[in-house]
């Protein structure tokens, strides 16, 4: 399914785990967690940055790819350890003086319900909960998380490269 997405984008808020990783949490024989992410979502973040936009991420979790991420490309917005995201969402909206067709949120999973059901424009990856893919109106991608679908939003913002 190609995305459909309105050239009135701002604003890309998205949820890490699940969007930007594949769910995933590695853990080596010291106990350290890792996730693994794809450059072709990395390079989404580069692409949204040099050409304008402004990026969010809003993560249930607390990650260091987060930060590197946040420190790499200048990340306008990052809230980490997020139990509701909605209320996140209704500040970056106030702040940058958003409209409906000026931003869009891209979740997974259950802690993502009301800010998907919140926002005009809604975007899931195949591999989200059923709750989620369930959300009326909600577009799907066909990449799973982890595996190039913020890419594949960025791509749908911006026009495939």
């Amino acid at each position: 399914m190609t995305l459909k997405l309105p050239n009135t984008i701002k604003f890309v808020i998205t949820d890490f785990d699940g969007i930007c990783t594949d769910n995933c949490v590695y853990i080596d024989s010291k106990g350290e967690m890792s996730r693994k992410l794809n450059f072709k979502d990395i390079m989404g973040f580069s692409i949204l940055k040099k050409r304008g936009y402004k990026v969010g991420i809003i993560s249930g979790e607390k990650n260091s790819a987060i930060e590197k991420i946040r420190e790499t490309f200048k990340i306008d917005e990052v809230h980490q350890d997020i139990r509701i995201k909605l209320d996140v969402i209704k500040s970056i909206i106030e702040k940058y003086n958003l409209k409906d067709e000026e931003f869009l949120y891209i979740g997974d999973d259950v802690n993502d319900y009301d800010s998907l059901c919140y926002v005009k424009y809604r975007i899931t990856v195949p591999n989200a909960v059923k709750k989620i893919k369930n959300i009326e109106g909600i577009q799907i991608t066909d990449n799973v998380g982890g595996d190039g679908a913020f890419r594949e939003v960025v791509d749908a913002i911006v026009g495939e490269l």
